[in-house]
């Protein structure tokens, strides 16, 4: 399906000309929608079935025509008949009566025994019953529809969007002094529009219409749920949503036609100039139709072979993802500095609001570049497959005009390293939310050794690549350097070392072996700077000869002396147990000897179960003595962020 890029404006005039063309050959219909027959049987040839042909009759008779609204009463005897006829808000008087008589006629022979009947038409509905129901308010019998395709994008965000729009044409609808009782409003989706509409009987009081209102729009969504169309029809009320526009957009009914301002004489050439104005419009309007049509083709060509440079043969399975450049300016004003949220190594990252209102994250490459080209498709290629409450969400991405772009999920609580390192005075990380954030990212990681379609060994692993959400839950981020390794496979080699100091593993850092054991080091390390408060590479005290975190844990560990490397905010709490617990589990992540370091399914169960005994540590790597650094490997590590290719295996 092809999205037309038109103006508005230019839209409201093909509408009205293809109106006027059609209403010049065809007069309108009225279209019948649904009936229903209730309340018990009435006698062949008895009285009320001759009281309700009067009635019918009055409804459909020249003296209502110029009603939209009418209800009446025929008495005679024992029986009484209360029927009525309400259009819709925003239909002609003349399709008004014309489909009270249709629906008149099609109600004897649908019901033609019943004491009880509705029916209803897309213009009107005429109702009668043996008992009084003028101005209150009836919710059944009742009729819903819906259309059979679902919203394909953002459900949740098309159902906020819905309800509140529903709502507020239910609340004008419901004024007082509105007359008919009828409302529609309009709101702007990501490329579309959606129209509601909503009516009551104008016998019932604003209250009595507004509940009926509530209660037809609670119906709606019942029965329509994600779908991209859909109605609820009451005796009392209607509701009605869709993604084209179904009703008179000036919510008025067209005015009459005026007299004819020219002598008979003049009718002749005035219908040629009508005719010649509307042949020049629509063929206007078919140029520009045809003319938007192959710019969207174009563009979206365009757009593919974008697609098909980064990213190969797997690019058609990419096209959902991929955002429009104007589609991100627009979100994100043009990337001004106002929403702008930081700067990192890959380029900057903004926040951005889309036209359905959900919140992202925009991370924009730097233009010109070098740095980052490689990695921007290994994150879309990897993140796009991945789904799991502790890993940010990729929404999509944009490659156009030497943009590269990411779209995130926008995480409101920034990292976890300005929680732990940062000027946070004001707020603390309790140590509940200390052993969550633990549990999160060791389950975050277990998925992606074990439990992913791909087997994902992530490689820089860092407080400032996991993001906290509204809740402090955490998910990892910047799968830029992440490797996918085959389903049997242990581990990789790669002659670039790139990372973070202080996060890798020794094994790495000297022969460039990654394997999931480096990310149980980095997660390791993790742990000891979430308990401590302090980061790895940071010093202990004022010699010149401070040791590292992990040597640093690991003197307090064997002196026995935990309590006083904990973070000050955490030596008044009564869980020391389980802090001392944690503190042995991040040890035996950073031993020496890879084969040494327990797997992530192992560290999880360590986590959720208190009862498991766990082995006591070896001495961690990079371990620092007094007056010499003792490492083990010679090179010179790469700096914070820094990018390198990355090869791809089957899984």
């Amino acid at each position: 399906m092809f999205v037309i890029n038109m103006p508005s404006h230019k839209i409201m005039l093909l509408f009205f000309f293809i109106s006027f063309l059609h209403s010049a050959t065809t007069q309108a219909q009225p279209v019948y929608t649904n009936s229903s027959c209730s309340g018990g049987a009435f006698a062949a040839n008895s009285s009320f079935q001759s009281d309700l042909t009067n009635l019918l009759s009055s409804l459909a008779s020249n003296k209502t025509a110029n009603n939209d609204f009418y209800n009446t009463t025929v008495h005679r005897g024992r029986n009484t008949v209360y029927g009525l006829f309400m259009c819709r808000g925003d239909v002609t008087l003349q399709l008004c009566h014309q489909c009270v008589v249709d629906a008149t006629n099609n109600i004897r022979s649908l019901c033609n025994v019943s004491k009880e009947a509705v029916i209803w038409y897309e213009e009107c509905m005429v109702r009668y019953s043996d008992r009084y129901f003028f101005s209150s308010v009836n919710t059944r019998p009742s009729q819903c529809g819906a259309n059979t395709n679902n919203v394909a994008n953002n459900q949740t965000g098309f159902i906020n969007v819905l309800n509140a729009t529903m709502n507020k044409a239910a609340d004008e609808a419901a004024k007082p002094g509105m007359g008919k009782n009828f409302a529609t409003e309009e709101a702007s989706l990501q490329f579309q529009t959606l129209y509601c509409l909503v009516q009551c009987t104008p016998d019932l009081s604003p209250q009595g219409c507004r509940t009926c209102l509530r209660d037809a729009i609670g119906d709606l969504f019942n029965c329509s749920d994600r779908k991209i169309g859909g109605r609820v029809l009451y005796p009392s009320c209607n509701v009605r949503y869709e993604l084209f526009i179904f009703y008179n957009s000036s919510g008025k009914p067209a005015p009459p036609p005026l007299p004819a301002p020219f002598p008979a004489t003049h009718i002749g050439k005035t219908r040629n100039i009508v005719i010649a104005v509307a042949s020049v419009a629509c063929a206007g309007l078919l140029f520009c139709l045809v003319y938007y049509f192959l710019r969207s083709l174009i563009r979206k060509r365009r757009r593919a072979e974008l697609r098909q440079k980064y990213f190969g043969e797997e690019s058609n399975t990419l096209e959902p993802l991929q955002f429009s450049l104007a589609t991100i300016e627009a979100a994100t004003n043009r990337f001004s500095e106002e929403n702008c949220l930081g700067q990192g190594g890959f380029g900057q990252v903004y926040k951005g609001i889309l036209s359905n209102g959900q919140e992202i994250a925009v991370k924009r490459l730097s233009k010109g570049s070098g740095q980052g080209a490689a990695e921007f498709k290994n994150e879309v290629l990897l993140i796009a497959r991945l789904q799991h409450r502790n890993l940010v969400t990729l929404l999509g991405f944009c490659v156009e005009d030497q943009e590269k772009i990411l779209i995130y999920e926008y995480v409101p609580n920034k990292s976890l390293d300005y929680f732990l390192f940062g000027s946070q005075e004001n707020r603390r990380l309790t140590w509940e939310e200390r052993y969550e954030i633990i549990r999160g990212v060791a389950r975050g990681i277990l998925y992606l050794h074990e439990y992913s379609r791909l087997k994902i060994i992530h490689r820089d692993l860092k407080p400032s690549n996991i993001l906290l959400d509204n809740e402090m839950n955490p998910k990892i981020s910047d799968f830029g350097l992440a490797r996918m390794v085959a389903i049997n496979e242990n581990e990789g080699n790669t002659r670039r070392i790139v990372g973070t100091y202080g996060y890798m593993p020794p094994e790495y850092a000297m022969f460039g072996l990654y394997s999931e054991k480096s990310d149980v080091f980095s997660f390791g390390v993790i742990v000891l700077e979430i308990i401590s408060g302090k980061k790895n590479a940071s010093c202990h005290d004022e010699s010149q000869y401070a040791d590292s975190l992990l040597s640093y844990t690991w003197n307090q560990w064997s002196n026995e002396k935990l309590f006083e490397m904990l973070d000050s905010n955490l030596k008044e709490m009564e869980c020391y147990n389980e802090v001392s617990r944690c503190i042995q589990i991040g040890l035996l992540c950073v031993q020496r000897h890879p084969d040494s370091r327990p797997s992530m399914a192992t560290i999880v169960s360590y986590l959720g179960n208190d009862s498991i005994q766990l082995p006591h540590p070896q001495q961690p790597a990079f371990f620092l003595r007094a007056r010499r650094v003792i490492t083990s490997a010679s090179r010179e590590y790469s700096s914070i962020n820094e990018m390198s290719m990355s090869d791809f295996f089957p899984r």
